[in-house]
């Protein structure tokens, strides 16, 4: 029982650090009566998350949030001496490159500091031997000057002098770009915002439950329903009612693509009654359904 409470414990860490990677500064780790390393690192991450969030909102921001542009693969195939000789599409898109600032470059050249002993080594390694395949962990440097995380293999092809280099990796996507939730006005501006983050973090964090009414949600706050319905609108460009939606089902196809959990407990985890309705809202949004989504070989349906 002390095992299963411990794993709970970590997994909410875990939601933590996905949460505020994509965003979301207002989700917290409920305190425990334990004293220990994870409670402790429980405090620290809700105490960083609170800051941001005040940070952000006393500069004028409204911080959306990110959505996951799921799993990337990049390949690459390489020469006897490592040069890129061609990739797939998803290279140029990853790294913020263009594609013939890629084409005939030394592989070193988009690898970042931190992975330069570990790729060296790879590269003796592979060099010596003819069948070499390693699984890694390896640090690119994008175009725009930001590390991007990759699990790596690589491997020799037979027959031929050519190395494969697959990564996949999670690429976070921008809703909205800088200058759009930039707030440069004075301070009722500036007030807005702070409403229209208050209420869009709130829907993030309550997609399991049914939205409010907007005349229940202008009680709640302390707005009007002509502010809160056209300041939405105004900073995120849709509805309130349509961005619970899409976000609802955004995060169950997520969940349904990386986790095990049954599918109807992903369907009520997102706020919908019954399997049948969020059967139809998700073929309707994605064009197939649920249960033809890829969990995995190891995913349970």
């Amino acid at each position: 029982m002390e095992n299963q409470r411990t794993q709970q414990r970590i997994k909410m860490i875990y939601q933590m650090l996905f949460e505020m990677a994509t965003g979301n500064l207002t989700f917290r780790i409920i305190k425990t009566d334990q004293n220990d390393e994870l409670e402790k690192l429980s405090e620290i991450l809700n105490n960083l998350a609170g800051q941001l969030h005040d940070i952000i909102l006393q500069s004028g921001h409204v911080n959306p949030h990110y959505s996951y542009q799921n799993l990337v693969q990049t390949t690459f195939i390489l020469d006897d001496n490592f040069i890129i000789n061609n990739f797939n599409t998803h290279v140029p898109e990853a790294l913020y490159y263009e594609s013939e600032e890629l084409f005939q470059v030394d592989f070193g050249k988009f690898i970042a500091p931190q992975s330069f002993s570990i790729w060296n080594q790879k590269k003796m390694e592979a060099s010596l031997d003819d069948n070499y395949h390693s699984t890694f962990q390896l640090i690119y440097i994008t175009g725009n000057n930001k590390l991007l995380p990759t699990f790596c293999t690589i491997s020799r092809l037979r027959y031929s002098d050519k190395i494969i280099v697959n990564s996949v990796t999670t690429i976070l996507q921008e809703l909205l770009s800088d200058t759009k939730y930039v707030i440069k006005t004075a301070t009722e501006k500036q007030s807005e915002a702070v409403i229209i983050q208050n209420l869009y973090d709130y829907i993030l964090n309550h997609l399991e439950q049914p939205l409010p009414t907007l005349k229940e949600l202008a009680v709640q706050f302390d707005s009007n329903e002509y502010r809160l319905k056209f300041g939405f609108r105004e900073f995120f460009k849709t509805s309130i009612y349509n961005f619970y939606h899409e976000e609802r089902l955004k995060r169950a196809h997520l969940l349904i693509q990386q986790t095990k959990i049954p599918l109807k407990e992903i369907a009520i985890m997102n706020g919908f009654n019954t399997y049948l309705n969020f059967y139809k809202a998700f073929k309707k949004r994605f064009e197939y359904t649920p249960s033809e989504v890829d969990r995995g070989p190891s995913a349970d349906v």
